[in-house]
Parts: C-alpha cells; structure tokens; sequence
C-alpha cells in the first residue's frame, strides 16, 4: 500500500478520546439525574385498538383523549389508516372500557367505531421487563468478551467490550437526555446496535491481526492506520446503506417504529466512529504489538507432526 495514502486516524485520537469521554459523562449525569423516560410496556398501563369506517384523524382523537385527562396519551395508526392504537399510562388503574366507550360515542358518523381489543400492562409485569432487558444487555456483553479473547487476544475484547458499552451507554443518554419514550422496541434496537457494532469491530480487528503478522517492520500505530484505511471503505458503505433504510423507516415508518428507528440511527452512526477510534485506541493504550499475536507452539510440535 502507498504510504500516502494512509489515513492518519490514530493522529487524532487524543481528540477522539476527549470526545467520546465527554459524551460517556454526559450520558452517564442525564441517566443519573433525569433517568429514562420508560415506556407504556415498563411502567404498566393500557392499550387500546379502534377501528374507525374511515380514516381516522388522530388529532381529534388525541384532542379528545386530552379533554378526559390524557394529554400525554400516544396515539398513532395500526396497520391502515382507519385503525387506531391508543397508549396510556395509568397507575394500576384499568381505564381501557372507559376510554374506549367515550372515543366510540365521541366519533359520530354514519357507522360507528369498533372495539378491537384493551390489554393491560401491569408495573409489576413492566419492572419484570427492565430487569431481564439490563441483565440481557449485561450477558450480551459478558459473552462478546470471550468470544473476541478467543477468537482474537485478550487485548483486542477489551477494546471491542469498551467499544459496545460506549455505543451502549450514549443511545441510553440520549434518550435520557431528550426523554425520548423507552420501550420494548427501543430496548430491541439497543441490542441490535451491540451486534451492529461488534460486526463492525471484528472485521477492523481481523485486519489488524492480519497486518500485524504481515507488516513486520510497522510500528503498533502504523498497522493500526493502514488497518483502518482498507476497511473504511467497508465501513462506510455498509453503515451509510443501512442508515438510508433507518432514515425511510424514521421518516415513513409511523410513530410506533420512530423511536426505535432513531435509536438504530444514532447506535449505528456512533457505532462506527467507535469502530475506528474507541476500540483501536484502547487496545494501542494496551500497547498492543506483533508479540501479542504470535502463536505459541508446544515443544516438540514441529517433530511429532513430521512422524509418519
């Protein structure tokens, strides 16, 4: 490879460091102060389906849903657009008959508003749902660990652990810090993001243990750039063309989907530059060189394999 064609990435990495620190903290204070804005499936509550003869106008809906008390309903189309999901909170109060009853009488047309179905979410059921997402995100990062250790070096899951967790922790401060709803689906995007970038990591990893077995002569940091340089293409265009779905999907997808699809947005577009600055700079922090990879072989190895 031209040298000068090297991208000098790790040049910057003090700055990068600096960066994602600040964005760690920042994530990390809004979670501790503000908390996540948890969801209908998380903090109990009820959902409601209505189907209408005809498109129905969800302003009204919410305007009415307002008038009884429950501005903060969230209210979107189901399907097609004369079904209806309603979703309130309610604290241990099953309003569901109540609520559907006064939106059907309140419609008003020739052919009236049909009852698909109320299901009720209890706190009980929700705490059960945060527990088992937390203990998910925790295995899923418990088992990247020592699948990289053993497929790669120790070094190399460190820096791919230190990598997810980051990804991890500034999707969660987002939404904290904006108070975005957390759901189910959020939390499924969440764990998408963890394999998302830990593709991204090994494939990086993978070529800097190639390069290091290959470049004898490099220094650490310069196998590192020449790594990273033959994969951003990769890189790139595998993370811009699932952001173009993500981005249909935000825009047209519904307001069911619409968090869970910024959620994969910002996963997705910090989990690449974490590919290339967060795991590669932890493992040079690591000193990570050639002797980390060499393959140790058990004496008399070379001899037992030339007997017939």
């Amino acid at each position: 490879m031209n040298e000068d064609k090297v991208i000098n990435f790790m040049g910057r990495r003090k700055l990068a460091a600096a960066f994602s620190i600040a964005l760690v903290l920042i994530s990390i204070g809004s979670l501790l102060v503000k908390g996540l804005a948890f969801g209908l499936d998380f903090t109990g509550g009820t959902l409601i389906e209505l189907h209408y003869p005809q498109s129905a106008d969800l302003g009204k809906v919410r305007d009415e849903l307002g008038e009884m008390g429950y501005a903060n309903a969230v209210v979107a189309n189901f399907g097609s657009d004369e079904d209806v999901v309603i979703r309130i909170q309610s604290d241990g109060e099953k309003i569901g008959d109540s609520v559907a009853t006064q939106l059907i009488q309140a419609y008003g047309g020739e052919e009236p508003a049909q009852l698909k179905r109320i299901e009720y979410v209890g706190s009980q059921i929700g705490e059960e749902f945060a527990n088992d997402g937390a203990l998910g995100m925790l295995f899923a990062l418990a088992v990247v660990m020592a699948y990289v250790a053993l497929r790669f070096q120790f070094k190399f899951s460190v820096g791919a652990v230190v990598a997810l967790a980051h990804d991890v922790l500034i999707v969660l401060g987002m939404f904290s810090l904006f108070q975005l709803d957390f759901d189910l689906t959020v939390l499924a995007s969440v764990l998408a993001v963890i394999g998302y970038s830990l593709n991204d990591t090994i494939v990086v990893s993978d070529r800097i243990r190639e390069n290091f077995r290959k470049i004898r002569k490099a220094e650490p940091i310069e196998v590192v750039n020449i790594s990273l340089t033959q994969t951003l293409d990769r890189t790139l265009i595998t993370s811009g063309t699932t952001m173009l779905v993500l981005v249909a999907l935000f825009i047209f997808g519904g307001e069911l989907i619409h968090n869970f699809a910024l959620a994969l947005l910002i996963g997705i577009g910090i989990g690449t530059y974490s590919s290339i600055y967060v795991a590669a700079n932890i493992m040079l922090a690591m000193n990570i060189s050639k002797d980390d990879l060499i393959v140790i072989e058990k004496e008399g190895e070379d001899q037992e394999s030339m007997m017939p």
